[in-house]
């Protein structure tokens, strides 16, 4: 039996995606992975993290690269383009998580992102995404766009019906939708580089990206992109008339807890994408493909995998059901894995394939960027009322 390969892997930040690529990491099968440890801004955090799983906490960046063949970038958006361009000058590999980067203010106490003008944040999305890119032609390592829409088991059917049918991609219709972050940082762009338009929003809108990409190189050769984008945002919970009857959260500072997208491509066909933080009864999330030749419904979650009734909610006071649910009580669509059915241990298996092949994946840098450009061009669109603004793609 041919002996696996093993990287070494660091992980950069210790909160909310660390965690879950953690797990994620612990399904990879095709490589064997030596986590060396972790480094976060708060020292505290890292430690804990690192106590709480067996591994070293690192001092700083820098030491951590040293040992790692593989970088995981889990900080705020913030950080996003530090993080990979150091790991990129040093030829290591980086997982981004979303969005890729991002626009987070202009660093002054007066910041507000109800009021500054949205062609800043899309001048500056696009210079960051060149910076970002750069770095990648000039390295030995890659940045791998952690996306796990791409990788989700329902948007990898589907790619295999297009590329086998010939199908022509009509319409995709998508959303990504909850009652509000759990993330107390997310309240305010100067943290999130934006509101529900590009936290959410950005899933549903990057596999219909994606699934185009398929589409395009199935029949033609080459990728269908992007060309111009119409969007709305709201800040509903904002509202005076908002009545708070506690199960939707209204601490949003400057950022939109509603949007719309709709992207024209080149070959003349639409998606629409929805995102909020309005929708009361745990995570929606899901991609409607309208075909010339097939139609598919992509439920990531919820799904009728497993379908559970309890009758007593404290019955179930040990048990996890699913994400962002107000209550187990009742029927609750509770997934036997999660994880899996939103494609997070597959989106690091193959990412950690690629890296030993030296193959391309299905989510890479050029499709994280082409995900900002749409995204920071929508708000734009959103400040013109509406307005369709082009797209760059890359």
């Amino acid at each position: 039996m041919k002996k696996k390969p093993t990287l070494r892997t660091g992980i950069v930040g210790a909160g909310f995606s660390a965690r879950f690529h953690w797990e994620a990491l612990r399904k990879v099968y095709s490589v064997n992975v030596d986590v060396q440890g972790v480094y976060a801004l708060d020292m505290d955090q890292a430690r804990q993290y690192a106590q709480e799983r067996g591994i070293r906490a690192y001092e700083s960046l820098d030491a951590l690269l040293d040992d790692v063949d593989v970088v995981h970038c889990c900080v705020l958006v913030a950080g996003h383009e530090q993080v990979a361009i150091a790991a990129l000058r040093r030829d290591k590999h980086v997982i981004v998580e979303k969005p890729m980067t991002g626009y987070c203010g202009d660093g002054s106490e007066t910041f507000n992102g109800d009021t500054f003008s949205k062609r800043q944040a899309l001048d500056y999305g696009l210079a960051s995404v060149e910076r970002m890119l750069e770095a990648e032609r000039a390295s030995k390592g890659r940045i791998c766009y952690a996306e796990n829409w791409v990788y989700a088991p329902s948007v990898q059917r589907e790619r295999e019906i297009i590329e086998k049918t010939g199908a022509q991609v009509l319409w995709i219709h998508g959303e990504e939708a909850h009652s509000g972050s759990h993330n107390a940082t997310y309240a305010e762009w100067k943290f999130s580089g934006g509101g529900v338009m590009i936290g959410k929003g950005c899933h549903p809108l990057t596999a219909a990206l994606y699934l185009k990409r398929v589409e395009g190189r199935a029949r033609n050769g080459k990728p269908i992109r992007p060309v111009t984008v119409s969007a709305r945002t709201a800040a509903l919970t904002r509202m005076p008339n908002f009545q708070d009857e506690g199960h939707i959260r209204r601490d949003y500072h400057d950022i939109d807890d509603f949007s719309m997208m709709h992207v024209t491509f080149e070959d003349g066909t639409l998606a629409t994408v929805f995102a909020s933080d309005i929708v009361l009864g745990g995570i929606h999330n899901w991609l409607d493909v309208c075909a010339n030749n097939h139609r598919t419904l992509c439920n990531i979650n919820p799904n009728t995998a497993m379908q559970t009734y309890n009758p007593v909610d404290a019955n179930f006071k040990d048990i996890y059901t699913v994400e962002k649910i107000g209550t187990k009580q009742g029927w609750t669509a509770m997934p036997p894995d999660e994880d899996w059915f939103t494609g997070y241990p597959q989106e690091l298996e193959a990412f950690y394939s690629c890296f030993v092949s030296g193959d391309t994946p299905e989510s890479d840098s050029l499709l994280g960027a082409d995900t900002i450009s749409t995204i920071y061009s929508a708000y734009v669109s959103a400040e013109q009322q509406g307005a369709a603004v082009p797209i760059k793609v890359y």
